[in-house]
Formats: structure tokens, C-alpha cells, sequence
């Protein structure tokens, strides 16, 4: 904070102001005390007769909103240089003309050259070739030039810090102190060529000032420059380069321009009436804001913060409660936000003169001198606003996480806190994704946000500046380790902080392997970094179309990336689209299978016709040793039907906890159809993380762990979804996936299942063909629960277990964007009563064959394919295109009624 210094205020009661932009354009007048009608225009002899007023109190007026207990003080006036200027504005760029007048540069008060002429002000070649004195007649403690050089002798092979010219401050008791000005130092040069740019002057700063970028909208071709959120000052055309008076309690009679051997213009001059420089801000600290009364704290949050001579960024919502979040159950997992106006944070930079205004909607709240806020730590900017600043200092502290039983760095999330709730993020991260609003596709790399809360990701290592004193960490890795949520005391001077995070258990060691099967967007060593930072061992990222848009498209090599540990594997896949027939994950291929979406909008290019099935796609994917998966299944529920009926799909995909969803999958088992169960998150954005819904799979015993290992055991069915709960399952000690013969017509068998999470888990169930046949329920939930039933089977028949909220369906949400559930369920374990596992479910049967002639009425009638004559020719290179399209479908309507003949069943 900038300290204050005495100065002397020359004042006269006969020369009397009010707001800066009132007064006469071309007069010589200033704002002083005075009757509220005294307005007189003063002499340069009058003001410097004026009687003087110590330049603290003078100081303490300003600061309480008085001046000489009548009026408050503008802190900065304009100097009027009308009588200097002498050449068209044009000639300090197009845009000259348009600041003539009264201007608020950087919260400066200027009039800028001579609106009525059109003029400014030029010295040297060009210009006044003998020395101009501009009158000021006042104590002052700064003069703001606003001046550019029309030239510069850096252009021609020259070096900086030539003198281009000259300013006299001349006292009114004869004394005077020359400074010079230099080329790139106190003046600099306007360039409007992009190829010749010398460089910014040292000592002075632009006319424009530093803000941020429109919050909620603005031009389509800005949006990726909006994800910066910062708009830098624009040169327009001038410099600002600020004079500091030694001597503030001296009146100033004038300053004496002198030009020099380059042509330079004057636009404006302003003076400075307290003790600061007035474009030296403060580093940015964190503002809090509380509203004070409850109609305005309660309304839906709409902030805005403005600062005049300074900066503010977005203003954020803070939790309503951040006592409770150190404690909270959900540890690891985010926080509610808070979606009401108070409290809330802004970020300022400001000199201590500057006004920090905070508004909601269109209704100003309240303002307050910066430099009150600094000096009190807290003020009452009017009854219905209160502004503190609540961090006391700083440290730039180095932070390890380490893995509590190795020692070892260990990849995770990490979010930083005050006790208030004001983030401070590692350097390199983000302490707000989207500003506070999602928007698909961006701040995709490195962070994630969930709710009020965004986290890192590091790789056991960060740096960056922490707050003094209490810090909130929140460290989290997935669903195996316990979430550490603690609260720690940064000390003056600490440097370094380690945290310890550790395993409540370890699948890898009894053979489980973790993955995502469905994640957008990612990319590189960034999808590396997320997945180990969720422990997750396999991510797949997956290339599509989204309309004209394609993603990852330079990322597939055709073989998984690995990491140094081998315990981290991505692979580059394609989720294949069509947003009638359905979605297709293909996992594993070799090469690409295109197109990637056919049928318009929204997967594909608008217009664009029905060019291929996904049976086709899925045959494509196999033929190269690839994985097939049906994503969210089974939305959108059309051609999933026939890769069923034909043997296509390697998996099935539950992103979703609702009974639709459980039912078909269900009804395909009590079908007679295996189908593995897997979870993938659909990642598209950062507000959900990598692995939040993930696929366990067991390898075999001394299997290594690869990425076709992985994907094999996957489709042999040994496998559990899980959003948060591990789970498992044994009928007569048989495993998941595995098929259990009994010898006649049934038995009883030994069932058991267990479910476990660091979150609190509420009910466990055992399914037989889609009913729940045992159960057991924690109310208050628990760290574990248990099943050991004795459960009959009398014929071919199916287990499964899973595990979610008190019913099951209402298990809790995450604060992701979809509000996914936690839950998990495993795949089956099936139960022969002689011979090969089967079932049959005649409405079943007849649901598939219906499905399947919908399917073929969509390809006839309503999909736009291309025409079949010989003006097209087909990727496929068949000249009958809707027989091409037809025949998968009718293949798996014939695959129906082979099993029906087969079991007997007429059709």
C-alpha cells in the first residue's frame, strides 16, 4: 500500500467545481471547497493566491468523502491544453478524433486536445518549434501525460532512450525541474504497421485499459479468446506516463513543452490530487462481498464488480457454508454451489484512490475507496454491501503428494481453499472452469469442476501461492483411495507442504483393472495424467463427429499409449454415430472405420445421408480384432437390437441408474443373450471426471496386464460397472462371468455378495433374471455390506449383484454435470441345468422382431441415403446401397428364428 505523504493544496474559495464534467471546456478551473452554487472560473494569479491546506488533511477529506467538510474531491482533473493544440487529430491515428473531448483514460480525467477544432497537440517537426507553457496554478502530486511519438528512431536503426523532447515543471516559488523525455522510456511510438513494433515504453502504459472479456456472450469467432477471460488495454492513441511531484506541497505555476528532433503529439494532461501513482496498482487480492440484507443475498446470482482506476475479475459465489465442507461426507467430490448472490469474491487491482463498485443486475449496491478497504481490512460500503479483505499474505509454496505407503509422488486431484472458500489453485490451473457456466468443449485439459469446486490435476507435485495461515486442502484419487479433506496452516515464510494420501484398498492386486470405455476429447499426455490422477488404469478416448465438427482426430496411432509404469494405458477408439439407429464404441481396431457418423444432425454434417449400419461398423471393428461396446445403453435405442440378435456386441454400457435402462438390459439376458456389463462416463466436458463411471475387469491369474488382455477378459464377461462402490459377487464359488452347471432340473445354491466404497453405501441386491431376491439395507449407510443366501434355480438362469441407494434407484448424485448416481452392478453369473446356458423369453423375442421391422421402415422410408444408380459411388463400392443398408437387419431377423427353430417355437 502506497504510503501517504504531506502535501499543501493551494485553494481558492472563489474557484469552485463540481463533477469534472461540468466544467467549461477551454477555462481554467479546478474543483475545490466552496458553496454548492459558488462556480467561478479562477485565474492562474487567483489560484496561486489561494490560501493552503496541509496535504494529509487534505488527504483524510478525500478518504472520508469530504472536502473541507462541504464537498468530496475528484481525486483527478483535467489539465485543458486547448490553447496548445495545433494539428488535426488524424494525425495520431483514425481513432483520435473520437477520443476528443472529455475522456476517462485508466480512470484518469482528461480533455483531450480541442474538440471544437478538432485538434491536438504536435511538437517538433510538424509542430510547436518553441517551447509552450501550459498553465496549471495548484499543489499537485501527480500530472498524467496522455502523449505519443509520431516516430521513433528505433525504426531507422537507432536505440532506445533518445530525448524526443522536454518537460519543464515550473513552481510558483521559482524553482524548476526538467525531465526529459525518451524514445520507449516516458514516450513511445504508436506503430500502425504489425511488422514494425519497437516495443512498449518502459515508464509508460497505454490508453487503454486492462479488463475482462464479456462473461455470457459475445462474437462466435471470439469464443475460444473468451476462454482467457482477460481483454488487454488497447492502444489507441496515446500513452500515459505519470509525473510524480517531489515536492506535492508546492504550488505548481506551469509546465514549459519543449519538442525535440522526432514529432510527438499531446493529447491531454490530468492531475492528481493524492498520494499514489496512478498507474502503479496494487497486485490483485481477493475482495469478499456479502450482501446484507436477505432479499438482495437470497436473489439468483447476478454480480458484476467495476473498479475505476483498477481491475476486477468475474465475481464468483462462495459457499454459503464453508465450515461444513472439511467435515462434509462426500470428501474428494466437490460441493453444492451456492446459486444465490451472497457470499461471493472478486479478485482487485487498483490504486488506493480507486472506486470498487459492485452491482446486481442493473442496481448498484454500493461503492468503496480502495485504499479504505486496504487500511481497514473491512468496510461498510452502504447498508445493503459490506467488502473485507480476508487474506493476510501470501506464500509461493511447493506442494508433494505422496502415496502413504510408498513415499512416493502419486498422481491426484488437489483443490486449495480459505476458510471462506476463495480458491487458490496450483499455478497452471484454473481456480473457475467455464466462469462459472459449462459450456461444452471448453477448459478441457487439466482441471475438472464439480459444482462449486474445481480440482487439479497434478502429478504428486505442484507450485503456486497459498494464502497465510488456515488452507483447505482437498486431495482425491479415484474410488480406492480415502479422500483426504483436511484443513493446514501455512506459516510466513513456509515454502514447501506435503500431503500424504493413502489406499483403503488395492484391486490391481487381486486382479482388477479399471477403465473408462467411453471418454471424449481428451488427448496426449494430458489423458495420461487424468486418468492416473482417478486411478484409473485404461481410458479410452473417443474420436467422433459432432455435426461439422470433428474430435481427435490426429490422436488414433492404431496402437494403446502407455505409460512409464505400465499402470496407465489410453487407446484411441471412435464412438460411431447415428442419432436414430444408435451410438457404437469400437475399441482395439487397427485402422480407422469411416465414416464416423452418417444420417445429419446432431452426429452428423447437416443433410448428410444414411451412408452404413452399425452391424457394419461392428463387423469392421471385429475383422480387426476390436472391441464392440453399446454405449448408454440402450439409448437411442434402434440397431443396438440387431447387433444383439447377431452376436456383435462385446458389451453393454449403463451410464444411467433409471429402471428403463436395468429393464432392457434384463430383458436380452432373460433372452438368452450374454452380455457383459461395463461402465463408461461419456466424458465431453470438464465438469465430469475421467473414470467417474468405470469398467473393472478381472484378469486371469499371472495374466500381465495389457491392453488386450484388459479388453478380452472384458468381453468374456468378468466384469462390474461401478460409479463409486466396489462390488462382487460368487454363486457355488463360481466368479463373475462365469456359468454354473447343475446337474438336473435345479438346486439351491450358495450365493454371496459384498459391496464396499469409501462413501457411505446404502443397500446391497442380489438380481435373478431382473427380480431382487435378496437384499440388505444400511438406512444411514455403511463402509461395507454383505450377502450370504441360499437361492434356488429351477432351470437356466442368471445372478447379478449390485448395489445403490436405500431402493436401489435412488442412490445419491455426484455434482457432475448429469448428476450421475453411485452405484455399481456386476455382470452375471450364469447357471446351467445341462448343457450350454440358455434362456428364452418369447416377448422378447417378439420385441426384437418388431424393433428390427421399425428399423427397416427408418432405412426405407424416413433416413435420406443416397440414391442407388450410378451417379454415387459408395465407400462400400456396392451399386445397390439400400440393399447394403437392409441386409444386417434382415440377417438378425433371420438369426431370431434360426433360435426359435432351433428351440422349437413356431414363428
Amino acid at each position: 500500500m502506497t504510503s501517504i505523504r504531506p502535501f499543501v493544496l493551494s485553494l481558492s474559495k472563489d474557484v469552485v467545481r463540481q463533477a469534472h464534467h461540468e466544467r467549461p471546456r477551454f477555462s481554467r478551473e479546478w474543483p475545490c471547497v466552496g458553496g454548492a452554487d459558488d462556480r467561478r472560473t479562477a485565474s492562474a494569479s487567483s489560484v496561486s493566491a489561494a490560501p493552503r491546506v496541509a496535504g494529509v488533511e487534505a488527504d483524510r477529506h478525500y478518504a472520508n468523502g469530504r472536502c473541507a467538510g462541504v464537498r468530496r474531491m475528484n481525486p483527478y482533473e483535467s489539465v485543458p491544453i486547448a490553447d496548445l493544440c495545433n494539428v488535426p487529430a488524424e494525425v495520431a491515428g483514425p481513432e483520435t478524433p473520437d477520443l476528443l473531448g472529455a475522456q476517462d483514460l485508466r480512470g484518469l480525467a482528461f480533455d483531450v486536445g480541442d474538440p471544437a477544432r478538432g485538434t491536438i497537440a504536435q511538437f517538433g517537426p510538424g509542430g510547436h518549434s518553441e517551447p509552450q507553457t501550459l498553465p496549471v496554478g495548484r499543489a499537485v502530486h501527480t500530472l498524467t501525460f496522455a502523449h505519443a511519438l509520431l516516430d521513433t528512431a528505433i525504426a531507422h536503426g537507432g536505440a532506445p532512450g533518445g530525448e524526443v523532447g522536454r518537460y519543464t515543471f515550473v513552481y510558483e516559488n521559482g524553482s524548476r525541474i526538467d525531465v526529459p523525455l525518451r524514445d520507449r522510456f516516458e514516450i513511445g511510438w504508436i506503430s500502425r504497421h504489425f511488422t514494425m513494433r519497437p516495443g512498449q515504453p518502459y515508464l509508460a502504459a497505454r490508453d487503454g485499459e486492462d479488463g475482462m472479456q464479456p462473461r455470457y456472450e459475445g462474437p462466435y469467432d471470439e469464443q475460444q479468446r473468451r476462454i482467457t477471460e482477460v481483454a488487454t488495454g488497447r492502444l489507441r492513441s496515446f500513452y500515459l506516463w505519470a509525473w510524480r511531484n517531489p515536492h506535492p506541497e508546492d504550488a505548481l505555476a506551469s509546465i514549459e513543452i519543449r519538442g525535440g528532433p522526432l514529432p510527438w503529439v499531446l493529447g491531454g494532461v490530468s492531475a492528481g490530487f493524492v498520494d499514489e501513482d496512478p498507474l502503479e496498482r496494487a497486485p490483485r487480492r481477493p475482495v469478499r462481498i456479502e450482501l446484507t440484507r436477505p432479499e438482495d443475498a437470497e436473489k439468483p446470482f447476478d454480480l458484476d464488480v467495476q473498479v475505476k482506476r483498477g481491475s476486477a475479475t468475474y465475481a464468483q459465489p462462495l459457499p454459503e457454508d464453508p465450515e461444513s465442507f472439511v467435515d462434509a461426507v462426500d470428501k474428494g467430490w466437490g460441493e453444492a454451489n451456492n446459486l444465490e448472490s451472497s457470499p461471493a469474491y472478486t479478485e482487485v487491482s487498483a490504486v488506493p484512490s480507486a472506486e470498487v463498485s459492485v452491482t446486481q443486475g442493473d442496481d448498484v449496491l454500493g461503492t468503496a475507496r480502495f485504499g479504505d478497504l486496504q487500511d481497514q481490512g473491512a468496510v461498510q460500503a452502504s447498508p445493503r454491501l459490506r467488502l473485507s479483505l480476508p487474506e493476510s499474505g501470501r506464500n509461493w509454496v511447493h506442494t508433494r503428494v505422496l502415496d502413504a505407503d510408498t513415499g512416493q509422488p502419486v498422481p491426484c486431484r488437489i483443490h486449495f481453499r480459505s476458510p471462506e472458500g476463495i480458491p487458490y489453485q496450483p499455478y497452471g490451473h484454473h481456480p473457475h472452469l467455464f466462469s462459472g457456466f459449462s459450456t461444452w468443449g471448453r477448459d478441457l485439459f487439466g482441471d475438472v469442476r464439480m459444482d462449486q469446486v474445481t480440482y487439479a490435476y497434478i502429478d504428486g507435485a505442484c507450485q503456486g501461492w497459498l494464502p497465510r495461515g488456515r488452507v483447505v486442502v482437498d486431495v482425491a484419487r479415484g474410488f480406492e483411495y480415502e479422500p483426504l479433506r483436511t484443513e493446514v496452516e501455512i506459516k510466513p515464510g513456509q515454502r514447501e507442504l506435503e500431503l500424504r494420501i493413502g489406499r483403503w484398498t488395492d484391486m490391481n492386486a487381486q486382479g482388477w483393472y479399471s477403465g473408462d470405455t467411453h471418454v471424449h476429447l481428451l488427448a496426449g499426455n494430458g489423458a495420461v495424467l487424468e486418468s492416473a490422477g482417478e486411478d484409473l488404469n485404461v481410458a479410452n478416448v473417443l474420436q467422433s463427429q459432432w455435426g461439422h465438427f470433428f474430435s481427435n482426430t490426429d490422436d488414433f496411432t492404431g496402437r494403446p499409449q502407455v505409460s512409464d509404469d505400465g499402470k496407465t494405458i489410453v487407446s484411441y477408439g471412435q464412438e460411431n454415430r447415428q442419432h436414430f439407429l444408435g451410438h457404437l464404441n469400437l475399441l482395439g481396431h487397427t485402422e480407422p472405420i469411416m465414416p464416423w457418423c452418417t444420417d445429419g444432425p446432431g452426429e452428423a454434417e447437416l443433410g448428410g445421408p444414411l451412408q452404413t449400419t452399425m452391424s457394419h461398423w461392428a463387423e469392421a471393428c471385429r475383422e480387426q480384432g476390436g472391441t464392440v461396446v453399446l454405449p448408454h445403453f440402450p439409448w437411442p435405442n434402434g440397431d443396438p437390437v440387431a447387433l444383439i440378435a447377431l452376436g456383435l456386441a462385446d458389451a453393454v454400457e449403463m451410464c444411467r441408474q433409471v429402471p428403463f435402462d436395468h429393464d432392457e438390459y434384463y430383458r436380452y439376458l432373460n433372452a438368452g443373450y450374454r452380455l457383459p456389463l461395463v461402465g463408461g462416463t461419456d466424458k465431453m466436458a470438464a465438469d465430469t471426471p475421467v473414470g467417474i463411471y468405470r469398467t473393472y475387469v478381472q484378469l486371469a491369474e499371472d495374466m500381465p496386464f495389457t491392453y488386450d488382455a484388459w479388453r478380452a477378459q472384458m468381453s468374456a464377461g468378468r466384469t462390474f460397472m461401478s460409479s463409486g462402490p466396489l462390488i462382487g459377487l460368487s454363486v457355488e464359488g463360481q466368479a463373475i462371468g462365469d456359468t454354473v452347471h447343475l446337474r438336473g432340473n435345479g438346486g439351491t445354491l450358495h450365493v454371496e455378495a459384498w459391496a464396499e466404497g469409501s462413501l457411505p453405501i446404502h443397500n446391497l441386491q442380489i438380481v435373478q433374471e431382473g427380480r431382487v431376491v435378496a437384499e440388505t439395507v444400511a438406512s444411514d449407510g455403511a463402509r461395507r455390506l454383505e450377502l450370504s443366501e441360499r437361492l434356488s434355480a429351477d432351470g437356466h438362469t442368471w445372478f447379478a449383484a449390485r448395489t445403490g441407494g436405500a431402493t436401489y434407484y435412488d442412490a445419491p448424485y455426484y455434482l457432475d454435470s448429469w448428476q450421475r448416481q453411485r452405484f455399481a452392478h456386476t455382470s452375471p453369473v450364469y447357471v446351467s441345468t445341462g448343457g450350454d446356458w440358455r434362456m428364452w423369453n418369447d416377448a422378447t423375442a417378439q420385441y426384437m422382431l418388431t424393433m428390427i421391422d421399425g428399423n427397416l421402415s427408418y432405412v426405407r422410408r424416413r433416413a435420406g441415403s443416397e440414391p442407388d444408380d450410378d451417379s454415387v459411388t459408395h465407400h462400400h463400392g456396392e451399386p445397390d446401397h439400400t440393399a447394403y443398408l437392409e441386409r444386417p437387419l434382415l440377417a438378425a431377423r433371420d438369426a431370431i428364428h434360426r433360435r426359435m427353430h432351433q428351440l422349437g417355437i413356431a414363428h
